[in-house]
């Protein structure tokens, strides 16, 4: 299984509760069209815990989406259709930045 994450931040002058509506509402029903898409899942900081002992790099994000694909080759071909075309030209209109992870999930506790 091949999962994209990726942090989200909201453009300025968006407010938290704003951009979570939005990105539950409306961006979410337009990636849950996608058919090659097999799960998403958002996630919305409650806390920022640090470590004492690790220092802890500042990092500013207002969402974390999970969008998991059979493989790669589903990850490249969506990535090309014209359906996650809608989805990330939508995601412009809100996202302040976005850094993107691909990335190969190894479930140890499940």
């Amino acid at each position: 299984m091949i999962k994209s994450l990726s942090l989200l931040t909201r453009k300025p002058g968006m407010t938290v509760e704003a951009f979570r509506k939005v990105w539950l509402e409306e961006h979410a029903p337009m990636v849950r069209s996608v058919p090659e898409v097999r799960r998403y899942v958002l996630s919305f900081p409650l806390a920022e815990p640090t470590r004492p002992d690790v220092p802890t790099p500042e990092v500013r994000c207002d969402a974390i989406a999970e969008l998991w694909y059979a493989d790669m080759a589903s990850l490249q071909k969506v990535a090309a259709s014209p359906a996650m075309k809608r989805v990330t030209d939508n995601g412009a209109k809100y996202l302040g930045s976005i850094k993107t992870f691909v990335m190969e999930e190894v479930g140890i506790i499940r």
